[in-house]
Parts: structure tokens; sequence; C-alpha cells
């Protein structure tokens, strides 16, 4: 595969800047000053190669011949030098024609500083079209506008207009390994500013502004390659493109910790975010569940950015979430402690054996548990051997270790000891060194070792937080769950209420789709209580039985077929609450009382809501169970982030209670599970009192279908089912509404979804000419063991022939990136053959989409032992039809000039070749779809 499509742009060798001034208050003054790394407007003598930007900087403005001591031109063509990267500065109204001009000279990556677009209105908005246009007939990509600029300080790139103090390297940012990525260029200036006096240095720091063309998931994209970068810190106001942003974020989730600050938590707060980029802010809880899916940490202060940061970067492999406070001081332990409880972190209980052990090292009035307190004359080898001690502690995951400067204490001493020890550790240490000239050397030493300290125990506490949330959020990014569940088959169906057999049939998703379209059809949006519930039946979710009637006779004929007890409800497209409106009836027990009900409740609603349609009245079986509890399954249309599964607390005080948890689907039961217990109510699910806990099976397969529900029914923009009644026996739902609408047009499979389901539809049984059964399977996460024995097993040849270098081993990044991928912009099949109950995988192809959505890059590989028996071939003809359902154009492929066979194997797939443009080793394949 080629580099990054991106590197140019954040990769230059040559800049031009458009703009360039001699100004003082101009921004392409500061701009240029700050590419040269000077930190004022320097003589004629002084040279642009200093502490600034190690490639060649070109200055374009007509106004002058010289800018700042530099050969000025007055347009890129005079300069006659071939860029790699324009900065535009100029004012909006001209960008369009730079860009043309740019594009003209061969130039494909910009970042434009200029403001006056969408943010001012329709004019603005009509210049940002004119740019994007232009930029597209020359494929040049771009960042902003109206951005601060991005920034590269280990190659002293510095394209902002930030006015730092200078520093070190002269450009006013330090070059680390935290790359900063965020929507506001004065929070960007607030952030550097705060890290310049921590000596916090950044590999990238990239000001997004309206994020017309470049955007969250392709710089994500990009820095999931960057080898400079380690952490990733974003900061969001609202999103342009959802899919794409998932796509990015759990790429680079998957390779590198990822924190997010997501303002805009409050209605309020979220219009002004909206004002400010002009990009979609949905519901706050459904962009939380999002993040959460994506494996990243969620901050809600900028200090907690590098809190968090610190304590991921440590690479620590997390096991649990048990937290065992070392401490000298019997306060701050209590204060870990609390914070620990008010985080919900829980504290491990240490063993018999471990508390035998420190009563054997430790003072006799040290604390005998968890907080384990040294006392305040703890000497460095009391604190060596007591972490040793809870290290090997069974109950113990994770330790905090605190020191307070007392009379007897050497903090440097400890700290030389936890370093020593924290090497040959697995288990993730933090500490936190109390106070502040005694411990500084400590301190300092921490810093050099990448151990991750604090200063306050709170602060410490909530890095662990951060530490242990992105473990758990870890494990739903690895969840790829299908359409309808984790196998994409009927098999994990579970009976929901009566017949077994019945319920775990497939659901009738043409039946459903017939009944919407017919009522698109009627102009009609909102469902009856009876028409959803038939939409919920055809999805085999239990409903309870029910008939709409037209008048009192009727009614009684309904409630003998039912069954007594039942219950009236009145059927109107125009009442939602129907309590409210005096349209519940329940307990209804005989004949006489259901007419006599049917005529009391028309005469309330109809004085209560005059104006509302009525269409009857709906008998019902009265659902009486002891030990029901009511709850409230729902799905909603999030604007960012499409359909949106919600679960809580059910009945008519569901708006009072607000106890709401949502989650994203595609939906399998660890999902499912993990949603259940977010909420509140699902202590109530266990035993409680008197009552047997609930059938979790049946409730977990309701929110399943739910969940298949929103997959497959994209017309579906809401929907309720208020109350859920789940007790031991099963689940069942008593009432149903929804709301539908058109589905966008032309729109691509699950293309309403933020998530893409697993493509559980390309799973194939297929059997060899040598008569070897094998599965053909899209992969999963769970398939890096088997697929790092797949590389390990080809013989030397077969890897050199595939990775055209010698690699031995996949390297745990590159295992990752081939095991958890985008079902959306890329696919691996893989094939697998049973050898003594489990499986060995024999074959793997794979494509992925290239930036311009048309074409993807292709790979295949085969066993050593499973070649020409037709598999690779197989392999391909599914891949090819995998890329052509997608609606892709062409598939391209580099191939070494000496791989005769698999440039024979390509010709008989009927792709063409030609030379490689840049390398004579090499063949470029390639087939029109």
């Amino acid at each position: 595969m080629n580099g990054h499509y991106l590197t140019k742009l954040f990769e230059p060798k040559t800049v031009a800047v458009f703009g360039a001034s001699e100004s003082p208050d101009a921004v392409g003054m500061l701009v240029f000053r700050n590419l040269l790394g000077r930190s004022d407007v320097p003589t004629p003598s002084e040279s642009s190669t200093g502490q600034g930007f190690k490639g060649r900087i070109i200055p374009i403005n007509p106004k002058y011949e010289r800018v700042q001591g530099e050969r000025c031109y007055p347009n890129l063509k005079e300069a006659g030098i071939a860029v790699d990267l324009a900065i535009i500065t100029t004012p909006a109204a001209t960008v369009a024609d730079i860009v043309e001009q740019c594009g003209r000279q061969g130039v494909h990556a910009a970042v434009i500083l200029s403001s006056g677009f969408r943010e001012v209105g329709r004019h603005g908005e009509q210049l940002e079209k004119q740019v994007l246009e232009v930029a597209r007939r020359y494929d040049l990509r771009f960042i902003g506008p109206n951005c601060l600029g991005i920034m590269r300080p280990a190659i002293g790139l510095n394209a902002t207009f930030y006015q730092a103090e200078d520093d070190n390297d002269g450009n006013g940012t330090l070059p680390g390994d935290l790359a900063l990525v965020s929507q506001s260029g004065a929070l960007c200036t607030a952030i550097l500013d705060w890290a310049s006096g921590r000596e916090l240095g950044f590999s990238s720091v990239i000001s997004t502004g309206i994020s017309a063309d470049v955007d969250f998931g392709e710089i994500l994209d990009y820095l999931v390659l960057d080898s400079t970068t380690h952490s990733v810190l974003l900061y969001i106001e609202g999103l342009h493109d959802a899919r794409s942003f998932l796509c990015g974020l759990r790429a680079a989730a998957r390779m590198k910790p990822v924190i997010v600050l997501k303002v805009g938590r409050y209605q309020t707060s979220s219009a002004a975010a909206m004002s400010h980029t002009g990009a979609l802010v949905g519901a706050d809880d459904v962009f939380n569940a999002a993040l959460e899916r994506a494996g990243v940490v969620r901050a809600h202060e900028v200090s907690d950015f590098f809190v968090a940061a610190q304590v991921l970067s440590m690479h620590r492999k997390v096991s649990g979430d048990r937290l065992c406070i070392i401490t000298n001081g019997g306060g701050p332990g209590v204060m870990a402690c609390d914070a620990a409880l008010d985080r919900q972190l829980p504290l491990s209980k240490l063993d018999a054996q471990t508390i035998t052990q420190l009563n054997g090292v430790l003072p006799a009035n040290w604390s005998q548990g968890n907080p384990v307190d040294l006392i305040g004359d703890a000497t460095p080898e009391r604190y060596a051997k007591a972490l040793e001690i809870c290290l090997a502690d069974a109950g113990t995951d994770n330790l905090l270790i605190i020191l307070t400067p007392q009379a007897m204490t050497r903090p440097l001493a400890v700290a030389q000891i936890i370093c020593e020890k924290y090497n040959n550790s697995g288990k993730p240490i933090i500490v936190c060194w109390m106070g502040d000239r005694q411990v500084e050397q400590a301190r300092r030493l921490f810093q050099k070792n990448g151990i991750a300290h604090f200063s306050t125990p709170e602060v410490a506490v909530k890095a662990f937080s951060y530490l242990i949330r992105h473990f758990r959020n870890q494990k739903l990014l690895l969840q790829t769950p299908g359409a309808f569940n984790e196998t994409g088959t009927v098999s994990d169906k579970a009976p929901l209420e009566g017949d077994p057999v019945e319920n775990k049939r497939e659901a009738d998703l043409d039946g459903a789709r017939l009944i919407i379209e017919s009522l698109l059809a009627e102009g009609r949006h909102h469902l009856s209580e009876l028409e959803s519930k038939v939409l919920l039946r055809a999805f085999q979710i239990p409903v309870a039985q029910a008939i709409l009637t037209r008048s009192p006779n009727e009614a009684l004929i309904a409630a003998e077929s039912v069954g007594f007890p039942v219950v009236l409800k009145i059927s109107s497209p125009d009442i939602i609450h129907k309590t409210d409106a005096g349209g519940v009836r329940l307990g209804i027990a005989n004949a006489m009382a259901v007419r006599a009900a049917y005529n009391d409740m028309m005469r309330e609603v109809g004085q209560r809501r005059a104006e509302a349609k009525i269409d009857g009245i709906v008998v019902e079986q009265m659902i009486t169970r002891g030990n029901g509890r009511e709850l409230m399954v729902g799905m909603l249309q999030d604007p960012v982030f499409g359909p949106v599964i919600s679960f809580g607390y059910g009945g008519t005080t569901v708006e009072v209670v607000g106890d709401r948890a949502v989650a994203l689907p595609p939906l399998n039961r660890f999902l499912v599970r993990d949603l259940i217990g977010k909420t509140r109510v699902h202590k109530l699910l266990q035993p409680f009192r008197h009552m047997p806990p609930v059938n979790m099976v049946a409730l977990e397969a309701v929110l399943l279908r739910v969940s298949e529900m929103a997959c497959e029914l994209p017309w579906v923009k809401e929907m309720e089912i208020n109350p859920l009644i789940v007790d031991e026996r099963g689940a069942v739902a008593v009432d149903a509404r929804m709301r539908v609408d058109y589905a966008p047009t032309a729109q691509r499979p699950y293309g309403h979804m933020a998530i893409h389901p697993y493509p559980a539809h390309l799973v194939t049984r297929w059997q060899a000419h040598d008569g070897t059964d094998m599965l053909i399977r899209p992969i999963r996460p769970e398939d890096a063991g088997i697929e790092q024995q797949f590389v390990r097993n080809l013989s030397d040849r077969s890897r050199y022939l595939r990775f055209m270098h010698g690699l031995g081993e996949l390297p745990p990044e590159m295992l990752a990136r081939f095991t958890q991928i985008d079902y959306d912009r890329e696919m691996a099949l893989i094939a697998v053959v049973e050898r003594e109950g489990h499986e060995k995988e024999v074959g793997v192809c794979r494509y992925a989409i290239n930036p311009d959505k048309t074409s993807c890059e292709f790979a295949v590989v085969v066993a050593d032992e499973i070649q020409h028996t037709g598999l690779g071939y197989r392999l391909m003809e599914m891949l090819i039809q995998s890329a052509r359902a997608r609606g892709l154009e062409r598939m391209m492929g580099e191939v070494l000039r000496e791989n005769k066979d698999m440039l024979e194997f390509a010709r008989s797939l009927g792709f063409s070749a030609h030379d490689h443009p840049e390398d004579r080793l090499i063949k470029v394949i390639e087939k029109h779809l």
C-alpha cells in the first residue's frame, strides 16, 4: 500500500505562504515569522533555515519583493518551485483563485486560515462552495478554513498565527508524542500556553476550523500511522460526518489512547457550539455512548486531557479495576479511598496471605487493610517490601502509591525503588508524591522513567478512573455484532414468551417494510398502537393481545375473546399520552363493566381532547404479573449518530424518574448487558424482597430484536415500548408507539447507521478441489491469534512476496489493524478449517477503500499447503463481489515483478498489469469492476 494521502499536508518538504506580509497586525506576517522560527522581524542578513521549518519556505504576495528578509514572489508560477503545502492567509474572496493557482501548479495540500465563510452566513457559504469545487477538481485536500493552522514541532513546522514565548526549539512548542486536534483555535492557544509551562510537547497540533474538507475522521486515520504520535487529544464541538468520525476514531483507538473533550453537554451550550462550527450537535448521552463504543476516554476539563494522557501513555495491560492504595499518611489514604468510591472504583480486598506477609514487615499499628498505611516513619525499605507483597496479591489489579514528605521520609530514595519495581511489574502503578520542593527530584525521576505521577490523591484517583474507563471501553470497541447478533445466525435468538421454537424464527422483514411503505403512501407517519405492535410482532417481540373496537358491543365481544380481565385504551393518532387524556381503563373484570367503561372513556376523552381524531378503543388482555417490572425500551434518531437504542425504567412516571441509558446499534449480548447495567433499574431486575430475578435472557432478546429493527428499518425514526413487563417467565410489550418517515434514497446498506454491522451475509461454506471443507467469513477482532499464527506459518518466500520484506512476525499494531477493521471502508475475508476443535486460518484477502471512494487496494495470501486448491480464486471472487456491492469501480494492487505466479493469477481474474511509476521492482495490477 502507498503512504497516506495526507502525508504532504503534515510532512511537507516545501511550504508556500500566500499572504506573507511585513504588516505587524497581519496573520500572514505571524505565520511566516513562525515558520522562519523567529521571535520578531529579522534583518535581511538573517537566514530562514535557523530554528524554524526544516524545509523550504516560499512567501507569495504581489505587494512585496522581499518579506521578512526573504525573496517574495507574486504568484506560485513565478516562484517556479514544486510545493507540497500551501498556507493561505488572504481574505475569503481571494481563496478560490489561490486554490485554483495551487491546483494548476500541482499542489495537493493546503491549510486555509482565512475566515469569512459559512460562519458569516449565505455569502460565506457560497465562497466556501467555490473553494470546495476548485479543490476537488484538482484533488487538493485542505484543513480549515477559519482555523489557527497546524504544527509539527519535530520538523519545525509552525504554520499558525499563535504567538508564543521562545523556548529551546525556537518556535514556541516543544516536540513530543501527543497529538492535539481541535475545532477551536482559541482552545489550541490556551492548551499550548498551558502545556508550555509544564514542558509538555506535541507531535502535531491541528486546528480544524469549520472542516469544509478534511475532518476528524481523515485526520485520525493519518495519526494512526504517524510513528511520532503515541496519544491523541481531541476537542470537539460538533460533527459533520458521524460515520467517518467513528471510523477514524475506532481505528485510532485500536492502536493508541484517544482522549476526547466534548463540549456542549447542555442545550444552551450545544446551540453555541453549533453556531461556532456549523457542525451538528446531538444528545450528549448519545455522544458519550458513541465515544465508549469507540474505545476512547472522555474528559470534561482541559486539565483532564493531560491527566488521562499521562496515565494512558504508560501502555500497561489492565486486567481489572480493583485498586490498592499504599501510603505513609492516613489522611491522604482516606482521601484517595473517598475519591475512588466517588468514581465507583472498587478497592481491592487483601487476602489473608497478603495481610500475614504485611504483618511481618510493617509496624504493629499499620492499618490492617486497604489503604495500606505504612505509618509516617516509613523507610524506603518498608515501601519496597509492602509494594512487593501487594503486587503479588491476587485480588489487586492496580496500585496507587502515596508519599507525604514527613520528618524521616526520603522521597527520592523511595522513588528510585518504585522505578525499579515498576519496570518488573505487570500491573499498573501510579504515584502521588505530595508537596513541592522536597519531592521535586523524585517527580523528575518519575518523568524520566515514564511513570504517571500526580501531586494530590484526588487527581491520582481521577487518573486511575480514566485508565479503568479506557480498559472497559476497549472491551466495547472489540464487539462486532451483526445486524441481529454476534453470530449472524438464528441460533442466538433466545425465547421471549410462549413457544420458544416460534420465537427463534427470522424476522419478517418484507412484511414490516410493506406495512411501513403502505402507511407512508397514505401520508401517515404516526402508527397506532395496534400497528406498532404488528411491527413488533414481525420481529418476534411478544405483545399483549389487542383488538380495535368501534362500539360498546364490539368491545364486549373483544373482551370475551381475549379473556378477562381486560384493559381499554383510546386509539388516536393525535393522543400520545393516553392516561393524561383519560384514555386508559385498567382491570375490567366483567361484561357489564366493559360497555360502561367504553362509554365513559369516549365521553371523557371527548371533553379533554375534543380536537383529536378517535379511531376507536383497543381492548387488550390485562397483563397481571405480581413479580413484573415495568421497563422502557426504545429507539430514537440522533441528528449526528442516527438510530440509538434506549433502555430504562418504564411506566407512566418515566419522564420524572429519568432513568435512561443509550447505546448505538448493532448490539450483541455483551453490549446489551452493558446497556442494562448502566441504568438504576437494573438492580430491580435481580432478586428483590419477595420477587425472584427476571428472565434476563428474554429481556436481552427483546433488546437484540429492537437492535435488529434499528438496523433493518431505516424508515423507523422513533419507537417506544412502554411498559415492557418482564418477570421470571419472560417479557411482553404492553404498549408501543412508532413514528416512520421516508429513508434517504440511493443509500448504501446500513448507511443510516454510525457503526456498520458485521457482514454476516458474507459467511459461507466452501469445499476445495481436494475435498477440504472450509468456512469463509469476514475477519473479527478475536481472530488476532489465528491471524498471527497464519503469518507465522507462511514460508519465508510467501511472507516476502506478500509484505515485500522479510517480515517474521506481525507487530501488535499491524495485527490490530488487520483484525479490527471497519467494514464500511475495508473488508477482510478469511478461510478457516477445523483442526482438533479449533479454527485454523488458511487464507485471507482484503481490500481498503482509497480516498477517492471509488477505488480500493487489495491483497491476498494463501497458506503454502493450501495453494493450488482453488482457494485463492474463490477468496478473490468473493472480495470482488463485495467491492462491487459497495459501489467501487476499480480494484488495484502492487505485486513484486518477480512474483510470476501472482501476476498470472491476477491476469486470470481479469486484472491488467503495468509498471510502477516510481519503483521498477513492482508491478501495479488493476481491474475495472
